[in-house]
């Protein structure tokens, strides 16, 4: 993912972790990508992409603060160094400076938008503000409203946080009534430091202080794991075919065997590394720190940094570092140990680098099993997986207690034992 504006932002969302990555650039205290740097990443990015499509990615900070002549730039570059392949972008903002000009220049583009909000008013503006702490919602649903208008297809990235946790129902049904056909929700856990480092940082590096506690507004485990389930239930019953969540995709690819689209859920990871505005290139999006500086596109070719033994080492540290209660894990399968960054717990035993987020994943992972089945087995007969909403209904149907519980939900004779071990049986 390409950051043109480095993390230059005209927000202050508080729960921000890229934000004070502005300490690390000091020489360029208004970043901003020169031309030399977008012509060499557009033209390099391009001619190392083995396939007839090619897609862009860009992000931030805040992309739009390069004006769109900038991005009119990126364009004509692509068009000029595509040769005879098909290039398509992907833009995530935070729809502050969204106009009709921005949206008529997005559709003309056909650019896929990703546009952060965190639902209703009262839960998006608990987090998302400005540089003077006032809310963002109305300003964010203008922008919203511009895409509409001009046509632009646009999906919602959503961060869940210690403000919105709590209400799954009101923030899915909110997006989803809002034209969001294709939602991302995004967990935030950070750790802060009590005094900042000396590069001006206060945020825990990843693999750093396993011991340091999370911040204030960070998602708890027992939260998170309520909220997918929460939305899941909705959606499985309602909206399956209409309505796309990235982490349900990403599941339905595990229930049927194939490897996971989300790094998050890959065995290894990086294959997502990230360019900062000055031609720098770091190993990931949450690894922008000078230990994981893979080089500059300006003095190391991106496919020679990509392919690199330290890319690769950081990618399969991943795996190599899997505690032994992730690796004995029936849920390992479609988790494999989450990311990184968040694996700064210990397990049962003691033993450290179980993913702060585990509880929340198993519970997840464990509640969606049935129907996740159910929809795979359709996809391997050629059904549409959208027939879970009738198979859903069918079961709520049987049961005198309503819903028929899933298979590791407790059965609702209050024996305490898992559904499928108890009354499941008896049928």
């Amino acid at each position: 993912m390409a950051k043109p504006a480095g993390p230059r932002c005209n927000l202050a969302c508080q729960y921000c972790f890229y934000l004070e990555k502005e300490q690390l650039f000091p020489e360029t205290p208004l970043a901003a990508m020169s031309d030399e740097v977008l012509e060499s990443y557009i033209r390099q990015y391009i001619e190392s992409q083995d396939a007839p499509e090619v897609t862009f990615a860009w992000q931030g900070g805040e992309p739009t603060l390069m004006g769109l002549a900038f991005f009119r730039r990126a364009v004509a570059l692509q068009q000029q160094y595509a040769n005879g392949k098909r290039v398509t972008n992907t833009f995530q903002t935070n729809g502050i400076l969204i106009d009709d000009v921005w949206a008529s220049f997005l559709a003309e583009q056909a650019v896929l938008v990703g546009l952060s909000i965190d639902g209703p008013e009262e839960l998006h503006n608990a987090r998302r503000v400005d540089k003077a702490g006032r809310g963002t919602f109305d300003r964010v649903m203008r922008g919203m409203e511009c895409l509409k208008r001009r046509g632009v297809e646009f999906n919602t990235l959503t961060c869940v946080h210690q403000a919105n946790a709590d209400r799954p129902l009101q923030v899915y049904r909110f997006l989803r009534d809002h034209g969001s056909g294709f939602l991302q929700f995004i967990p935030v856990v950070e750790r802060a430091l009590a005094e900042p480092r000396p590069d001006g940082l206060t945020l825990v590096r990843p693999g750093d202080n396993p011991e340091t506690a999370v911040t204030p507004w960070s998602v708890k485990p027992e939260q998170y794991g309520r909220f997918l389930t929460g939305v899941f239930d909705e959606w499985v019953r309602n909206d399956v075919g209409r309505t796309f969540v990235q982490l349900f995709d990403v599941s339905l690819e595990a229930w049927m065997g194939m490897s996971p689209s989300l790094c998050l859920f890959r065995e290894t990871c990086g294959s997502a590394m990230a360019l900062e505005h000055n031609g720098d290139v770091y190993a990931c999006d949450h690894y922008v720190y000078p230990e994981n500086r893979l080089g500059n596109l300006l003095e190391t070719p991106i496919t020679e940094m990509a392919a690199s033994d330290r890319q690769r080492q950081f990618g399969e540290a991943k795996r190599d570092a899997l505690p032994r209660c992730c690796r004995e894990c029936s849920v390992r399968f479609a988790c494999a140990g989450e990311c990184p960054k968040h694996r700064f717990a210990r397990t049962p035993d003691g033993e450290p680098g179980l993913s702060y987020l585990c509880p929340a994943y198993k519970k997840f992972f464990k509640h969606i099993d049935a129907p996740m089945q159910f929809m795979a087995n359709e996809l391997r007969h050629h059904r549409p997986p959208a027939n879970v909403m009738q198979w859903m209904r069918d079961r709520g149907k049987e049961s005198a207690h309503g819903a028929v519980p899933w298979a590791n939900d407790p059965c609702p004779c209050g024996s305490g034992k898992a559904y499928k071990r108890c009354c499941s049986r008896k049928k």
